[in-house]
């Protein structure tokens, strides 16, 4: 009995061990993605504006989206954003700054595939 006690006490442990580290994991994720954004706000700015014709994007705005992580930034985009950004030159500065993305990424409203499918109709 004592053994079947220590044993489950172990696996109890263990659980809140791994649950931990899951836990502050997803923080780190989460924070990370934090600063991507505040990174992208800032040095991208210019560039994705919904006003203003498509300009190249700056090599200090290039190295921010080539760290970023797409899929983390991409779910945080809302109507509201969606509203004082365009769509379509976000994917102009992911793309002229090298930043591969999954086809079918979809980011807001918009998937990656079907903008570049614009592209060429």
């Amino acid at each position: 009995m004592e053994s079947s006690r220590s044993r489950l006490s172990w696996v109890a442990l263990a659980v809140l061990v791994v649950a931990g580290i899951l836990i502050s994991g997803e923080q780190a994720s989460a924070i990370s993605c934090q600063k991507d954004v505040i990174g992208l706000a800032t040095k991208c700015k210019d560039f994705v504006e919904k006003e203003g014709p498509i300009v190249k994007p700056s090599k200090d705005c290039c190295a921010v989206v080539k760290k970023a992580n797409v899929p983390c930034v991409c779910s945080l985009v809302t109507k509201q954003i969606e509203d004082l950004i365009s769509m379509e030159k976000v994917f102009y500065v992911a793309k002229t700054c090298g930043k591969k993305v999954s086809p079918g990424t979809k980011c807001g409203s918009m998937s990656f595939i079907l903008y570049f499918l614009s592209l060429f109709l």
